[in-house]
């Protein structure tokens, strides 16, 4: 990996992919289809893109079933116990419903109510991800939400990952498509002969899928616009270069656009961790992605100080940041931007994304400055509650018809002054 001092050098952060004209216009396109021909074009664009002739969208039960039956039964009580990890955690997240009564019998509030019904997007094709239907599905079910429809990919025979099946049967899911892409997407917002349009569509996908969220977004709510996956670490002297070079390759494997840094004051460590992703990646069965993500995206920085460290970290804003060092909580006071936080040296990434119970959809490419992750707030709306007695409406009445005049608005401050009349 390259090395450079950064010696007040200024940190250049990604930017989120708005992607090319073209794919622009392909996904626009492809999202009019499905508006117009429903199930058709779905049927359609997945034997065009995925190889795979289907005769049905959903999921059929036999096909759970059949999951259960040919998976490892180690691996459904480790995707139970990390379950239960991610429903515990995101419990602490859920909101209550309030009031209060002022002196003058005012009564105000929140009420928080469980959006209707959500999709759920999982990558899939020749992948498979479990742990992003766990992070995408569970959250919702803690908020309440009485209809959760999730939807991936199929491969060439038209069938999801056993594993992504039990996974969605574990977490509740009723409703299981084999639809992906765009047209996935644009089968959620608009709704097809097969797919019940959603309120809100949420999890990462490809260029595609970000493009078409943007796109429908305001038809339905979305989560967020997700680009590549990224690491940064932050290491002291006392960081182990192997452990680093795993950590840096971890997310290097992803995709070629991922993106993998490392910051750190000793240049000791800076040679060794270069040394040791080379080293690593030669025994790395998908070396070939990882390596074009380090050779383009993967860099080493050396800082003078902590402070200058820590001040590269914020700049960078990353999805996942790790803090290795002597004192780890000592630094994560002065963390102001990242999606999610590893402390410690045992803390790997991996921790947070398949087992831990903290949501891995996090906010990528700098835009952890102003968002947060996947959470039960993501699955909830708040609706604000007004209740004013005689005296109250007496007492404020003629402010508020004040007010309503300034900005020209008449019809507000009668809506006032004939109430006033009336006392």
């Amino acid at each position: 990996m390259k090395i450079r001092t950064l010696d007040g050098e200024k940190i250049q952060r990604r930017s989120l992919d708005n992607g090319t004209d073209e794919q622009r216009k392909t996904v626009q396109a492809i999202l009019e289809r499905v508006k117009k021909e429903g199930d058709d074009v779905l049927i359609e664009l997945t034997e065009e893109f995925d190889g795979a002739k289907l005769e049905s969208l959903k999921v059929s039960e036999g096909e759970i079933k059949h999951a259960y039956d040919s998976i490892d039964e180690e691996v459904i009580e480790i995707l139970r116990e990390a379950a239960a990890n991610i429903h515990s955690y995101h419990e602490k997240q859920m909101r209550q419903s309030w009031m209060m009564t002022k002196e003058d019998g005012t009564v105000l509030g929140q009420k928080v109510t469980a959006i209707d019904s959500v999709g759920v997007y999982v990558p899939g094709g020749t992948a498979q991800y479990p742990s992003s239907v766990l992070m995408g599905v569970i959250p919702a079910k803690v908020a309440g939400v009485e209809r959760i429809a999730l939807v991936s990919p199929p491969d060439s025979n038209g069938s999801l990952p056993a594993s992504v099946l039990v996974a969605a049967n574990e977490g509740g899911v009723t409703e299981i498509y084999k639809v992906g892409g765009a047209q996935a997407i644009g089968a959620m917002t608009y709704g097809t002969e097969s797919i019940p349009a959603v309120d809100k569509i949420v999890g990462p996908g490809n260029i595609y899928v970000a493009l078409a969220k943007r796109e429908v977004f305001g038809l339905v709510g979305i989560d967020m616009i997700a680009g590549p996956s990224e690491i940064v670490i932050y290491a002291d002297e006392t960081a182990n270069p192997e452990h680093l070079a795993a950590d840096l390759l971890s997310q290097a494997e992803h995709d070629q656009l991922a993106t993998s840094i490392l910051v750190t004051t000793s240049s000791k460590v800076a040679k060794e961790t270069s040394k040791e992703v080379i080293r690593q990646l030669e025994s790395l069965p998908r070396r070939e992605i990882a390596e074009a993500s380090v050779i383009s995206n993967g860099v080493i920085y050396l800082a003078a100080s902590e402070d200058e460290a820590i001040a590269a970290v914020n700049e960078l804003a990353p999805e996942h940041l790790e803090l290795v060092a002597y004192e780890p909580f000592e630094l994560l006071g002065k963390i102001k931007h990242a999606g999610a936080v590893f402390i410690g040296k045992n803390s790997a990434e991996p921790v947070g994304d398949y087992f831990a119970g903290p949501n891995h959809v996090l906010p990528t490419s700098g835009t952890a400055r102003f968002s947060s992750p996947l959470s039960v707030d993501d699955y909830l709306k708040k609706t604000s509650v007004i209740y004013y007695s005689t005296d109250a409406l007496y007492d404020h009445g003629k402010k508020i018809s004040k007010l309503a005049r300034l900005e020209g608005l008449e019809a507000h401050a009668r809506a006032i002054d004939i109430r006033l009349e009336e006392e």
